[in-house]
C-alpha cells in the first residue's frame, strides 16, 4: 500500500471511529477495527488487494440496514460518499460498494456469494467476529439493545430461510446461536478463515452446553 492509500485509510478510519464510537449494539468502532485487522490478516494470506479489503472492512457497518428501516441501499451509498470525498478512484469505490451490498447474512436459505476474493475476505472477517468469545458477547449486547429475551425455553429456534423471514426475526439471544451463529462456520469462503473458525465454533458449543447446565440448576 502506498503513502497516498495509507493517508486515505487513516482519514476514512477517523471518520468511521467518530461515527460509531458510542454505538451500543455490538456494531461499534471496535467491531470495525477487529474486522479490519482480521481482514488484513486473511488478505495477506490470500494475496488480495489490501487497499480494497481494508476500505470495505472499515466501511462495512457505516450504515447497517438493521438500523435504517431494513434499507440495504443506505450502506453502499454512505460508503461511496465517504470514498468520493477522499478522492478514491471510481473503480475502487465500485468494488467497496459491491462488497458492502452483498456481505450481510440474510437467512439460512439466502445465498450471499461474493464476486471477488476481496469481498470473500471481508465477509469472512465480519463473520468470524460474530462467533467465538467475542461473538458471544456481541449476541447479548445486541439482544439488550434490541430488547430481546436472553432465553425462553418455550420458544424454539427456527431457521429463517428467506431474507424476509430473517428481517422479521425477533427471537431470543440464545436462539440466535442456532438460527445464525452456529451456521457460519460452514459459510466461510477462504481456507484461512475456516481454520480460525474451528476453535471459535467449538468455544460457542462449549459455552451453550454450560449455559443449559446452569439454566437447569445442575451446577
Amino acid at each position: 500500500m502506498n503513502q497516498q492509500q495509507k493517508r486515505i485509510m487513516e482519514s476514512v478510519a477517523k471518520e468511521v471511529e467518530q461515527k460509531l464510537a458510542n454505538e451500543g449494539s455490538g456494531h461499534d468502532w471496535w467491531h470495525v477495527a477487529r474486522v479490519q485487522n482480521l481482514a488484513r490478516h486473511i488478505g495477506r494470506k490470500e494475496k488480495a488487494d489490501l487497499f480494497v479489503v481494508e476500505l470495505a472492512a472499515l466501511l462495512h457497518d457505516i450504515a447497517d440496514w438493521k438500523f435504517h428501516n431494513r434499507d440495504e441501499t443506505v450502506g453502499p451509498k454512505v460508503a461511496g460518499a465517504i470514498l468520493e470525498k477522499n478522492n478514491v478512484a471510481n473503480e475502487t469505490i465500485a468494488s467497496v460498494r459491491s462488497i458492502i451490498a452483498n456481505m450481510s447474512y440474510k437467512g439460512a436459505g439466502s445465498k450471499t456469494k461474493m464476486k471477488t476474493i476481496e469481498g470473500e475476505i471481508v465477509q469472512d472477517a465480519d463473520r468470524l467476529d460474530a462467533i467465538g468469545a467475542i461473538g458471544i458477547a456481541r449476541v447479548f449486547a445486541y439482544g439488550g439493545y434490541s430488547n430481546r429475551s436472553m432465553h425462553d425455553p418455550n420458544t424454539r429456534p427456527a431457521l429463517r430461510q428467506t431474507k424476509e423471514e430473517y428481517f422479521k426475526n425477533n427471537s431470543t439471544s440464545i436462539n440466535h446461536f442456532y438460527e445464525k451463529l452456529l451456521l457460519l462456520k460452514d459459510r466461510l469462503n477462504t481456507q484461512t478463515a475456516k481454520k480460525i473458525a474451528k476453535e471459535r465454533h467449538a468455544f460457542m458449543q462449549k459455552y451453550l452446553k454450560k449455559f443449559f447446565e446452569e439454566w437447569k440448576g445442575k451446577n
